[in-house]
């Protein structure tokens, strides 16, 4: 599991737009790295759309912003046309950011107990190293406190 400090590995995801995104290509910037359960839920698509509304000030901080779910190229190129989202999503159908970051765990829904993702942020400062977590993310504020973190002076 990563700890605050440590180097992120060199992960690679496909994006909707058959862009595939490499961590270590975007050294230089600030990179939030949300994990959300599922497109076209109300939770998720709460969160994204609050990470879209503040797109710009996180552009203007040198950030950038990755959503990543299971959900597929496909979901993801919908999710992202419906509500016009400005940022990428990342197919993680192998789940290889999710352990990367450990944010699969057993949930429970109506008492059947199931492997899912747990909404958790993340923050990689510009050298690629592991800054700042959220585990267990309540969706409203969330964007706002990720975005008020790159103001703080620990970045």
């Amino acid at each position: 599991m990563l700890k605050i400090g440590d180097k992120i590995p060199n992960l690679t995801g496909a994006t909707a737009t058959d862009v595939v995104i490499r961590l270590h290509d975007l050294h230089g910037k600030f990179v939030v790295v949300y994990f959300y359960p599922k497109d076209n839920t109300t939770g998720c698509t709460r969160e994204a759309q609050d990470f879209a509304s503040l797109h710009a000030a996180f552009a203007d901080r040198n950030a950038v912003v990755l959503g990543v779910s299971r959900d597929s190229i496909k979901a993801h190129a919908n999710f992202t046309a419906k509500f016009s989202l400005p940022f990428t999503l990342i197919s993680d159908s192998d789940e290889t950011w999710c352990r990367a970051f450990d944010v699969i765990h057993e949930k429970q829904l109506y008492g059947r107990h199931y492997l899912g993702i747990v909404r958790s942020t993340f923050l990689i400062d510009p050298s690629g190293k592991f800054n700042h977590e959220w585990r267990n993310v309540k969706v409203s504020g969330h964007a706002q406190a990720v975005l008020d973190m790159l103001d703080s002076p620990r970045t």
